[in-house]
């Protein structure tokens, strides 16, 4: 098990570019078993979670191999057999529930275990199983999910709730049920917006991308592509966060700006200005850090909504942030009952924080953070913990990092190529 050990107080210079989008990734890896042509997926990111899924798309006999030391990868699902897919590698990563939709369009039938991926609350798989049944999957769980179906049907689908990957699933088996599906509140992310376009480059009839109502014609069969994932805009905001908190000036190359207005404008309301340049973030060692108060000088309110207001996924990062900035403001994340439990451990570093209940918490800023040992809990509360440590006063561990290597590429690289003083070490 691999830890971090980092010096703060170094501020953050330099240019970088981030990684594929792994929540992109995911999905068009499981959306290669709708074709038994090659597909070609550019920019992917190569990170534990990718490395997981490969392995479990090799077990269904998928042939997949890296292109001459690129971040270009080709699949080809061509001899696929409906084995018995492994627990172990199941439990690692929520996004094998993914592999259900294009297996049951295509092939009729899938043995799934129960998925996992990062402990922070219940992640509720039922809104997967109730569109897969409305398409006209049979669908049973004894330990196991058992899924079975002659060929799709389309039809008019509510979603119970704006899932991602939900949505995900539902598209995939969509594109190759008979007639026409149409899914209503559909989660909208720009990750599920490339899937889209993957799978019409594919042959598919996807409509109304971006939108909350997709509306899909079903295909006889889909054909291979090459398609170039698009930038992890939770990791551009990674990096916007640390060199903030770290009194740093950074410029992000190839952003992907057009999915950040939001984000932009919620930072903004913790001091944080960063400029688009084309498609580049220019991030100014100059930054206010005064949390702007609402009307009546009243405490501010950050909560997370479904795409495209403020992503859960960036609480954690908004959070540290928080601490370095100005004010009092008052956190919110009703999705997962566990998200702030990660805040005791910024506590311990000097941060003042109130934990209300599981969902809320108030930061009052700014203070001062010491180094402190530290265990990542989960992906982004991991990313969170390092940049803490960044802007921390002395030299803190961070255990664990092997949540962190989910979601990001060779962080600690990444960094050190901006000034910053972390090494990876053996725990």
């Amino acid at each position: 098990m691999d830890k971090f050990v980092i010096t703060g107080g170094r501020p953050l210079r330099g240019t970088m570019q981030p990684s594929g989008n792994k929540n992109a990734a995911l999905p068009m890896m499981a959306a290669c078993l709708l074709t038994e042509d090659p597909v070609i997926l550019h920019n992917m990111p190569d990170i534990k979670d990718t490395q997981t899924m490969r392995q479990l798309l090799e077990s269904l006999g998928v042939e997949i191999e890296k292109l001459d030391n690129t971040s270009s990868w080709r699949f080809q699902a061509k001899n696929i057999c409906p084995s018995d897919l492994s627990p172990d590698l199941c439990r690692q990563i929520r996004a094998s529930i993914l592999l259900a939709g294009p297996m049951i369009a295509r092939f009729g039938d899938l043995v799934l275990p129960p998925p996992g991926g990062d402990v922070i609350g219940r992640r509720r798989v039922d809104t997967h199983i109730l569109a897969l049944e409305k398409l006209g999957a049979n669908f049973k769980y004894d330990g196991v999910f058992d899924f079975k179906s002659d060929r799709l049907q389309g039809a008019d689908i509510l979603l119970d709730e704006a899932s991602v990957t939900a949505t995900e699933n539902t598209i995939m088996a969509a594109v190759l049920a008979k007639g026409t599906t149409t899914i209503r509140n559909a989660a909208s992310e720009p990750h599920i917006q490339e899937l889209c376009k993957m799978l019409n480059a594919m042959g598919a009839d996807v409509q109304n991308i971006g939108s909350n109502t997709l509306v899909i014609e079903g295909k006889e069969s889909l054909h291979g592509t090459e398609f170039s994932i698009g930038p992890d805009y939770l990791e551009v905001i990674s990096f916007v966060g640390a060199a903030v908190v770290t009194h740093g000036e950074i410029r992000i190359i190839k952003a992907g700006v057009e999915h950040l207005s939001m984000i932009q404008m919620v930072l903004n309301r913790l001091g944080v200005d960063m400029t688009f340049v084309g498609d580049d973030i220019l991030v100014s060692a100059n930054q206010r850090l005064v949390i702007e108060p609402d009307l009546g000088n009243a405490i501010p309110e950050i909560s997370v909504m479904p795409w495209p207001a403020f992503p859960t996924d960036l609480m954690s990062i908004a959070i540290v942030i928080a601490t370095q900035s100005t004010g009092t403001i008052l956190f919110h994340d009703w999705m997962y009952p566990s998200r702030m439990f990660f805040t005791d451990k910024l506590v311990s570093m000097g941060a003042q924080i109130v934990l209300c209940d599981p969902h809320r918490c108030i930061v009052n800023g700014p203070t001062r953070l010491n180094a402190e040992k530290l265990d990542s809990p989960d992906i982004r509360a991991g990313i969170a913990l390092v940049l803490a440590a960044l802007s921390a006063n002395g030299t803190s561990t961070i255990r664990n990092v092997a949540q962190i290597d989910r979601g990001y590429e060779r962080i600690e690289e990444k960094l050190q190529g901006l000034g910053a003083e972390i090494i990876r070490e053996k725990a």
